[in-house]
């Protein structure tokens, strides 16, 4: 027997719990002709979008950089969030330096400091759903078009 359902505006602490706390994220991307791809990147959030770092010529690096969107799932099969967000490309020396050393600090990973060139991409979510079990299927989504729904 499940537990009963959190409350969307629980839902929506535990998401941005997660967020806050939460080190690694699954990455879901497609090429252009929709060719999907999936790898785990670390991420620093900030409070309105989540900063990733892969190399350029990477196919999520590639995928990212040339469809613009990304689906991310944090969490587990059986306590879920994922994430539907629009995705702005960054040239390494690009991000102020501040925020670079934030991702390094959270991370342990500075792709700044590698031989390989990486990215940065800034994932700024658009929609957010969050569910445990079936019966949080209803009311799962959080927000839509960029703005919290609880």
């Amino acid at each position: 027997m499940s537990a009963a359902p959190r409350p969307r505006a629980q839902r929506r602490r535990d998401t941005e719990h997660r967020l806050a706390h939460d080190v690694d994220v699954w990455v879901a991307s497609a090429s252009p002709d929709g060719a999907p791809y999936l790898v785990p990147l670390s991420f620093d959030w900030d409070g309105e979008s989540l900063l990733l770092a892969t190399p350029a010529d990477s196919p999520t690096g590639r995928n990212l950089a040339a469809t613009r969107v990304a689906r991310l799932a944090l969490g587990h099969t059986r306590d879920v969030t994922m994430i539907e967000g629009e995705v702005e490309v960054l040239e390494i020396d690009a991000l102020p330096r501040d925020r670079g050393d934030r991702f390094a600090a959270r991370t342990g990973f500075d792709p700044r400091a590698l031989a390989t060139p990486y990215r940065w991409f800034r994932v700024v979510p658009r929609r957010i759903q969050a569910w445990r079990e079936e019966n949080e299927l209803a009311g799962r989504e959080l927000m839509r078009d960029g703005r919290w729904l609880v």
